[in-house]
């Protein structure tokens, strides 16, 4: 046979090569007639075989004959000749060896029985078909205690896509562990990958080797919960993530008496946990040490491998944690006063160690955050701060509210909103003279604001030096970056941790008091608007190309420029910028095939009101879009705007519209020329932790009604920036 199948790499699939009998059948001593292992496989004599159901999955047994050493490739061969021995003397198997192929830690697919019916798959039917009639069988060879390697569940992958797409029988969808509907442990820790979806499914992406004790805390939630009221099940595929968690969460809830239970860790449970007032290490409740050793699993901390006990591991696990977190666990009193919020913690997705891309600096305000804020002042709303080094909304929310600490606010009513107190605070005791705890937040404000841009053709980004971070004094390198961020984001150039500078630094608005001259507006610009915004200091104001719901719609919104608007707008004395906007609320919007078409309804619509070759048009992503959002929906719908353009000769340019993060994204990924940022969206994830984007043009910082009855959005227009369209072509 010795075929290769080659297969779609984009699936994480190569080839699969399948080894012929006779690669084991020399080792064979036991056999019905001489040669016979290495002849042809059985022909089935069943004229149901057709495998529509799909593949079975199977492991060894729970022996190992290698006394636990690492077997050789003849050693495989050897054992697949072992199986054949048995099998063909028992009548369950037909005379031959009963799985269709099997796989061993090396990578290697052997022949069995190969696309012939199988035997091994045990009598009976899933959803009437028949299990050894209607399904191939695959067996690893590995042992109970044994887990996959990267190169087995490779070929698992590979072998069954040539089995979905090229076998003389094509395989079906189902992926079906030998155990479903039958009293057996087989086949083992890959149970948990015999699913549909799993990383040995080649329909789905490529996930790696799962973890056998992941699987273990799933499958022990999903038998002790599942008939508490309101339990949710989480798939038992041996990764963490949220459903996990919750589930554990839930189990949680139960044990303390909570129903129905709810996928939520909220004040009751946060306060049933603070009442039972029992670490694990002294905890009688044999279930609640079972949650607590499958979340540290699931948080990637080893702990115990038998669930049910709190062992020395557990217990190193637990105190890394907290040391992790911030706190020292060798404080007794710290230790108890924290446990709810580390019990939280531990059943959120929350990381606490650095993770790629993390930075050391930032996960060091991260842990005195925690330590200072929920350890020492306990303040009531503050839940510990993630300590993975990345900076994002959570942290974000607990810098805030230590600001608010600091600045004076009550710690019961701390909330980290940039309200009305905080505000006050900032213009009061804020902008004076920093030291100890408010001078490490506006530093470290600073470094998570960085790069900021040095001005030059092309831009120079400067990092805060973070030995500034932890010091009183007024360093040359601080008071350089902090001019360059002022400068870059076009507020006074102070120097100083003034109102302005600390909001610019706290939320994507900043100042929303301050001066602008630019400004947006779905309202059409008439001779008198546009005097009325030349008076009010505004010298640019941007407006949308077209809209896409008739007049009729309920939903209309009589956004688009009207006939002579454009020449209207210049006559006062403005500039304009043309955006383009067909239902960027909804991610369904954003296909590579709606940005090419809308990018040449936009240059038609620009041709069409005359508006000059050069131009950049701004097509917006008007919600918050998360970075899976971006990578899958948001840049091929920029792509296709990038295609639609050229298609047409590539008259216009295009910029972006939407929050720091996107506009940032697309302008490096897909080469948006100008952005246009969300800024007034402050709560928004993508303006939380993300610098402004070097190539700002426009920031939008804040709505108004400018009018009774026009609302305004007011902008600021950055120096140096898009220049807008100031004339009309003619003659076209």
């Amino acid at each position: 046979m010795d075929e290769k199948s080659e297969l779609s790499a984009e699936r994480g699939v190569m080839y699969v090569t399948i080894n012929r009998r006779a690669t084991w059948a020399q080792y064979v001593t036991e056999e019905p007639t001489p040669g016979h292992a290495a002849a042809d496989p059985e022909v089935s004599d069943n004229p149901d075989w057709n495998p529509i159901g799909g593949v079975f999955i199977h492991h060894r047994g729970p022996t190992d004959p290698f006394g636990g050493e690492y077997p050789t490739e003849e050693d495989c061969r050897r054992d697949i000749a072992s199986v054949y021995e048995t099998h063909w003397q028992s009548p369950d198997f037909d005379g031959d060896i009963g799985y269709n192929f099997l796989i061993c830690q090396h990578g290697n697919v052997y022949e069995g029985r190969g696309y012939q019916r199988g035997e091994a798959n045990y009598q009976g039917y899933i959803d009437g078909i028949g299990r050894n009639a209607g399904f191939y069988s695959i067996c690893a060879l590995m042992r109970s205690n044994h887990t996959a390697n990267e190169a087995l569940l490779r070929a698992y992958r590979s072998l069954i896509q040539h089995l979905r797409e090229e076998a003389p029988l094509r395989a079906g969808t189902r992926i079906v562990p030998h155990s479903f509907g039958y009293d057996t442990e087989c086949p083992g820790n890959l149970t948990m990958y015999a699913q549909p979806g799993s990383t040995i499914d080649p329909a789905a992406p490529w996930r790696g080797i799962a973890d056998i004790y992941i699987a273990a805390a799933q499958r022990f939630v999903n038998t002790a919960y599942q008939d508490a009221p309101g339990y949710i099940r989480c798939p038992e595929y041996g990764y963490t993530g949220w459903s996990t968690v919750l589930s554990l969460t839930q189990g949680l809830q139960h044990e303390h008496g909570i129903s129905p239970t709810v996928q939520n860790f909220g004040p009751g449970t946060f306060n049933a946990v603070r009442q039972r007032e029992t670490l694990p290490s002294s905890e009688i409740n044999a279930n609640l040490v079972r949650i607590y050793n499958g979340a540290l699993w699931c948080k990637g901390y080893w702990t115990a491998t038998t669930q049910t006990l709190w062992t020395s591991d557990s217990q190193a696990a637990l105190e890394r944690l907290y040391s992790d977190a911030g706190f020292a666990y060798s404080n007794s009193t710290l230790r108890y006063k924290v446990w709810p919020y580390i019990v939280k913690g531990l059943l959120r997705m929350d990381q606490f160690r650095l993770v790629p891309g993390g930075d050391i600096n930032i996960q060091n305000f991260q842990k005195w955050l925690n330590a200072r804020y929920v350890g020492d002042i306990g303040i009531p709303a503050m839940n510990l701060v993630p300590c993975d080094g990345i900076y994002s909304r959570d942290v974000q929310q607990g810098l805030m509210m230590a600001l608010q600490y600091e600045l004076g606010i009550a710690p019961d009513a701390i909330t980290g909103n940039f309200g009305p107190g905080t505000q006050a605070g900032l213009r009061g005791v804020g902008s004076g003279s920093l030291t100890g705890n408010l001078r490490h937040i506006f530093r470290a404000a600073c470094y998570f604001n960085s790069p900021t841009m040095l001005p030059g053709n092309p831009q120079v980004p400067l990092m805060y030096n973070p030995n500034d971070i932890g010091t009183d004094a007024q360093t040359s390198t601080h008071l350089e970056w902090l001019r360059a961020f002022q400068r870059f984001s076009q507020i006074p150039v102070t120097g100083t941790n003034d109102y302005t500078t600390w909001a610019q630094l706290l939320v994507s608005s900043g100042d929303t008091s301050r001066p602008a001259t630019g400004c947006d507006c779905i309202t059409e610009i008439t001779a008198a608007r546009a005097v009325a915004l030349r008076d009010a200091g505004y010298q640019i104001v941007g407006r949308y190309l077209d809209e896409h719901l008739p007049p009729t719609d309920p939903y209309f919104l009589n956004k688009a420029l009207k006939p002579g608007e454009p020449q209207t707008i210049l006559d006062a004395g403005l500039k304009f910028f043309p955006i383009f906007q067909y239902n960027g609320t909804q991610l369904f919007n954003f296909t590579y095939q709606k940005g090419f078409d809308q990018a040449q309804i936009a240059h038609q619509k620009s041709i069409e009101f005359r508006i000059p070759p050069g131009t950049c048009i701004y097509f917006a992503v008007d919600y918050d879009a998360t970075d899976d959002d971006i990578d899958d929906s948001i840049k091929p719908y920029f792509q296709g705007v990038k295609d639609g353009l050229a298609a047409l000769g590539n008259r216009y340019t295009f910029g972006v519209y939407g929050s720091r993060n996107v506009c940032s994204r697309v302008s490096h990924e897909v080469g948006a020329k100008w952005s246009l940022v969300s800024g007034m969206s402050w709560g928004y994830s993508g303006n939380l932790g993300f610098p402004l984007p070097e190539n700002w043009s426009f920031n939008q910082i804040r709505e108004y009604e400018f009018q009774p009855g026009w609302g305004l959005d007011h902008d600021v227009w950055r120096q140096g920036g898009d220049p807008g369209v100031s004339a009309l072509v003619t003659g076209e």
